[in-house]
């Protein structure tokens, strides 16, 4: 177990791995029968990649104000790194993301409505987020990246907040179904998946100390 948490890329895949398995065994749904398990595993997905957004946007405004600390002064630039590799986890879960959506949107309504409001504003975040993170890299300025994980996240969660629902029904259908079997699977799930996002979050911590 040492070995496997000392290399985070290895410990995210061999994760994803258990991830996948875990879905297939999922519970079904009356409704949408075998395919909800798609669903769920969507569902985890964007949640987990909406909070490491949210870690980022925090530990970054965390890091703009300890430069005003002299306590934690020194431990700025080791901030503003967490901030960085928390983003960059965040976006690699929200690209990944919308795949599975589509996914979902073809196995239980046969066929991709990719004019969907919520898809939309989803793939429109993913190429921001891109560009975003492309041009932190470039230009290397660790305060900037930290505002604009700030400024990002609170832009998402905004328009998310005020985006209309057409596939999407409003959260949370799972949490609200009352059935234990599917909500105890469903947090399961989100914890593997935030164990995921985990491993992650560390590999980009160790590339962005290099």
């Amino acid at each position: 177990m040492q070995k496997l948490t000392s290399t985070p890329l290895l410990a995210f895949f061999t994760t994803l791995i258990i991830i996948g398995l875990m879905s297939l065994l999922g519970p079904e749904e009356k409704s949408l029968g075998a395919n909800v398990r798609i669903v769920y595993l969507h569902g985890a997905w964007v949640l987990v990649s909406q909070a490491a957004f949210i870690l980022a946007g925090i530990i970054g405004a965390f890091g703009l104000l300890s430069g005003k600390i002299p306590s934690l002064a020194n431990r700025q630039a080791v901030i503003y790194r967490g901030s960085a590799a928390m983003g960059l986890t965040g976006l690699v879960f929200w690209v990944t993301y919308l795949p599975l959506s589509m996914w979902a949107m073809q196995a239980n309504w046969s066929g991709l409505f990719l004019a969907e409001p919520r898809f939309q504003l989803a793939l429109t975040f993913a190429i921001v987020g891109i560009l975003l993170q492309a041009s932190f890299w470039l230009f290397s300025l660790p305060w900037l990246t930290a505002l604009g994980n700030i400024v990002f996240i609170t832009a998402l969660l905004y328009t998310f907040s005020n985006a209309e629902y057409v596939m999407h029904p409003p959260p949370s259908p799972i949490f609200s179904s009352g059935l234990s079997v599917i909500i105890i699977f469903f947090i399961s799930l989100i914890a593997l998946t935030g164990l995921a996002a985990f491993f992650l979050f560390q590999f980009w911590l160790k590339t962005l100390e290099k």
